[in-house]
């Protein structure tokens, strides 16, 4: 069983309960646009952190994490890209990645819009966590925690950390 904490979209931006939220997962997964290096490295060294670059972040960030992650955890096949699109309107290179490796969860970020659904047409659940970080239009920062077990993905819970423009005390 592994207890996982998605985000996405932190721009540079952590803040403690970013990552008090983290540190109750086995697995911290970011899907892109984490902003700066320190993110990342803070991230990682509360749990094993898998990510992909976004695209806003620099050399530094692509040279630390790969444009999209293809593994299996809990005998879930996974699938992690920042610009992916939604069920029925992926973006091209992303649904010529689903139908070659053909996964059972599709993980992207980008949009700043948190989303899980379920697309019968690939048998696959898409999730998107939405924006942690407080840069974009998005008004209310969002992540996901879920868990793997048996290849299965259940306790799907959306977590929100308040208004994007709040100061946190």
């Amino acid at each position: 069983m592994k207890k996982i904490c998605l985000l996405s979209d932190t721009h540079g931006y952590m803040d403690q309960r970013i990552l008090d939220h983290c540190k109750s997962c086995d697995e911290i997964w970011h899907a892109g646009d984490i902003g700066a290096a320190d993110v990342s490295n803070q991230l990682n060294a509360v749990k094993l952190l898998r990510a992909v670059y976004g695209n806003i972040d620099g050399r530094e960030i692509r040279l630390m994490h790969a444009a999209e992650l293809f593994f299996e955890c809990e005998g879930i096949k996974v699938y992690i890209t920042h610009i992916g699109g939604y069920p029925g309107a992926y973006v091209p290179e992303a649904r010529k990645k689903i139908e070659e490796y053909r996964p059972d969860l599709f993980i992207c970020g980008h949009s700043h819009i948190l989303k899980v659904m379920p697309d019968k047409k690939y048998n696959l659940l898409h999730m998107n966590p939405g924006a942690v970080g407080k840069h974009g239009f998005h008004k209310i920062r969002t992540m996901l925690r879920f868990t793997l077990e048996q290849k299965k993905i259940r306790d799907v819970e959306a977590i929100e950390l308040g208004l994007r423009g709040a100061i946190e005390d």
